[in-house]
């Protein structure tokens, strides 16, 4: 339970951080679609560890082996299984927690609702379990791009360092300019040395990523239970270390007055609907509205940090845990490509739900 994500457009994701690998099954592909297996794996790369010394030096290749559902290019419209295999898992360097709980972690979660977890690496917790989820992603934003929907996600801001960046011109090769993923220069210098600064000490920091959708017609979207933003929230909040999410204006609409806030409507050269603001960050009602959609999650600073903590065993003894392992200071780097994952993943399944109405 709880391993699948979507309703026609649907994955499900298996394998533990350190196990023989992972992957995921995504159910619901338009057969047809062309399938272009270079880029999922450039957007695999993009979420790997080992990419810089502000992230894990754990070396996965993430190599993409896909073992159906596609044909000479094209899917088949039948289940798409894709598998990575782990290659550097280090399982020893788990030996300390296999009866003490690490802080802030699921162990102890996982040890109340099971009686067992997968030790090593945090096994189904890990946010290699990721690694799936953007494969899965990687096939949906090529379904929103024949639909004229492009997602742009990066790092706005890092333990307080804040970035200046415009949501209209944003784009990924700005992104991707820097170990960081922040497309402001001189504010991801001054993240980097944050970074830096933490993994030194042993600690670690948290901070904000932000992401825009645009070309999402308006429609799209699910009354009551299944709005855009509830499933956006979800998708977010699923992802391992989040702990925040806003939609347009988000908790900062909260200061405002309805008369300053509101979103006025016009009609634009071409007939369309538009609006003159979008503080509702692209969805009204639960339905997109036409207008780029806008998103914020906040990240927690990374569980494990390079010190000893205090903590218990499964008997309730206080212990000392001493850290090993390979681990992010930071975890946003990494965590853009999967923001956008999700994102993608949501949309596509409410593209096709719309698709299904005759929309």
């Amino acid at each position: 339970m709880g391993n699948s994500f979507g309703t026609l457009f649907r994955i499900t994701t298996f394998g533990e951080s350190h196990g023989p690998g992972l992957g995921v099954v995504v159910d619901g592909c338009p057969p047809r679609l062309p399938i272009d297996v270079v880029q999922i794996q450039a957007e695999l790369d993009r979420r790997r560890p080992g990419q810089s010394r502000l992230v894990s030096q754990r070396k996965e290749a993430d190599q993409l082996e896909i073992l159906s559902g596609v044909l000479d290019g094209l899917a088949l419209g039948t289940p798409i299984a894709m598998l990575i295999r782990n290659t550097d898992a280090r399982s020893k360097d788990y030996d300390d927690i296999a009866h003490a709980y690490r802080p802030s972690h699921a162990d102890y979660t996982y040890d109340a609702k099971y009686g067992i977890r997968a030790i090593a690496g945090g096994g189904r917790a890990s946010a290699r379990e990721t690694a799936g989820r953007v494969a899965g992603g990687a096939i949906a934003q090529q379904l929103l791009a024949h639909r004229g929907v492009s997602i742009v996600a990066w790092v706005e801001e890092v333990s307080g360092i804040g970035a200046n960046i415009d949501d209209a011109s944003v784009t990924r090769s700005a992104v991707d300019a820097n170990d960081i993923r922040c497309p402001d220069p001189a504010a991801a210098a001054k993240m980097i040395e944050r970074v830096e600064r933490a993994r030194k000490d042993g600690d670690s920091v948290g901070g904000v990523i932000r992401a825009v959708a645009k070309g999402v017609p308006a429609g799209w979207g699910e009354p009551v239970f299944d709005k855009l933003e509830a499933d956006l929230a979800k998708a977010m909040l699923s992802i391992p270390a989040a702990k925040g999410f806003e939609n347009g204006s988000g908790f900062a609409g909260t200061l405002s007055t309805g008369s300053a806030h509101n979103d006025p409507f016009y009609k634009r050269a071409d007939g369309t609907i538009g609006t003159r603001t979008n503080r509702s960050g692209g969805i009204q009602g639960g339905i997109s509205n036409g207008e780029p959609i806008t998103l914020r999650i906040a990240f927690k600073p990374t569980a494990t940090i390079m010190r000893p903590q205090d903590t218990v065993d499964s008997q309730g003894n206080a212990v000392v845990l001493a850290p090993k392992g390979r681990h992010d200071p930071c975890v946003l780097p990494r965590a853009v490509p999967i923001v956008e994952a999700m994102f993608a993943l949501v949309l596509a399944d409410h593209c096709l739900r719309q698709q299904a109405r005759g929309g």
